[in-house]
């Protein structure tokens, strides 16, 4: 994934830079919490679609950097977030904050990250910028509501999936390759077709993700594979195994167990793949990936137009 973004690299070093000076403060104990998951690393792909927006209009670095490093550190913060709720005790392969300091150090980091980007969104005069990050951070919130509302409940849809991972991960994005673009001074037309090829990456990133969650390798993912499946997290494949397997009742049993061990999660991975679900998944992934390319048609020729495209071909090949 570096390699597609060798054009903004430099400007991604300077984010980076950012985003530590953002977060060091005169409490020694703050700062090493706040920076626990900055550290860990991370593709850092909000930041990157926001430059590349940028570069799709009239660039200035200076425009864009208070909202790049403002976009990580919303993502940030609902990743502590997350790991509170799903007591994580690893990301990115090293210990959650919510390992090393609990869940109380862990729900107050999660709100102070995101205070800080709050910080950030302040300094723009573009109205559209804070009132779409807002509406963005809402439906964020719905989308996570109702993952943990619909924890282990196998009577959801497609539709029902579709809403939630738009909201989860697809409209932080979305908003990422738009908002580049308005900070940089881009038409409306401009921004909007960033807007449509962000969602579509979004949807297909997060269907990828699902997909991987039950076929990579652990040391791949940073994680355990089956995650999904032993926090009762119903995916894409699993929705179209629940539909179509043979072996449906069998699935919907095991999904339901609250306890699952390692044999019991390979058993339902085994009848997700045999009956086609990771095969449909990445079929559907490929169409939004196909949409995304499509809204990038009419943008101005530009060395940032190609990226977004190489981009597209990654994520529908990416094993991580």
């Amino acid at each position: 994934m570096l390699e597609l973004f060798e054009e903004i690299k430099d400007e991604l070093a300077i984010v980076e830079r950012e985003l530590q000076a953002t977060l060091q403060t005169p409490d020694p104990f703050l700062t090493e919490t706040s920076t626990h998951l900055l550290k860990a690393g991370g593709k850092r792909l909000r930041p990157a679609f926001s430059l590349l927006g940028g570069k799709c209009a009239n660039f200035h670095l200076e425009r864009v950097l208070p909202l790049a490093v403002a976009l990580e550190l919303i993502h940030m913060a609902t990743l502590v977030h997350d790991d509170v709720v799903d007591a994580a005790m690893t990301r990115r392969g090293v210990p959650t904050i919510k390992a090393r300091w609990g869940n109380r150090i862990s729900t107050h980091i999660g709100d102070y990250l995101l205070a800080q980007s709050l910080i950030l969104i302040a300094s723009y005069d573009e109205p559209l910028i804070p009132r779409v990050l807002a509406d963005t951070s809402v439906k964020m919130c719905e989308g996570e509501i109702q993952q943990i509302s619909g924890c282990f409940d196998t009577g959801q849809t497609v539709k029902d999936y579709f809403y939630r991972i738009n909201r989860k991960t697809a409209l932080l994005i979305a908003a990422s390759c738009q908002l580049g673009a308005v900070a940089c001074g881009a038409p409306k037309e401009i921004h909007l077709a960033l807007r449509r090829y962000g969602h579509n990456i979004g949807m297909a990133f997060q269907i990828t993700d699902d997909i991987l969650d039950l076929v990579a390798e652990q040391r791949q993912l940073g994680k355990p594979v089956g995650s999904d499946l032993r926090q009762g997290i119903i995916t894409l494949p699993m929705i179209y195994a629940l539909e179509h397997s043979p072996r449906r009742e069998r699935l919907r049993t095991l999904i339901l167990c609250r306890d699952k061990n390692e044999e019991q999660v390979q058993e339902a991975i085994t009848i997700i793949q045999h009956c086609g679900g990771i095969k449909y998944s990445i079929e559907i992934a490929e169409k939004y990936i196909w949409k995304a390319k499509g809204a990038l048609k009419n943008l101005p020729a530009r060395p940032a137009k190609k990226i977004l495209e190489a981009i597209a071909d990654f994520i529908s090949i990416r094993k991580f």
